[in-house]
């Protein structure tokens, strides 16, 4: 999200561990695991409802380092339009506070 201080990044969590029905969740195919670089045997969710914030350029948390894969857009975009219409539901953990 560009933003005139430095672009802002959203970082959501995966698991392994199944998250309950309530929340807003969805698991990782095989396929998005192994594009992405994450282990293809196991079972992984991504986790909606909360998310961490950084700044990129002025982060202590990222790294300059080549990304090891990615999810496509046509499984990702879906999941993150659904996200912005549920965004102010979902808590957020700004790593600057």
């Amino acid at each position: 999200m560009p933003r005139p201080d430095g672009d802002l990044v959203l970082f959501f969590p995966i698991t392994t561990k199944q998250p309950e029905a309530s929340r807003f969740t969805i698991e990782v195919p095989a396929i998005e695991r192994r594009r992405a670089g994450l282990d293809a045997d196991r079972r992984l969710w991504i986790i909606f409802d909360e998310f961490n914030t950084d700044t990129i350029g002025n982060s202590f948390y990222l790294e300059p380092e080549p990304p090891t894969g990615r999810f496509s857009k046509s499984f990702f975009l879906p999941l993150l339009r659904e996200f912005i219409s549920r965004r102010k539901s979902a808590t957020e953990v700004n790593r600057f506070r």
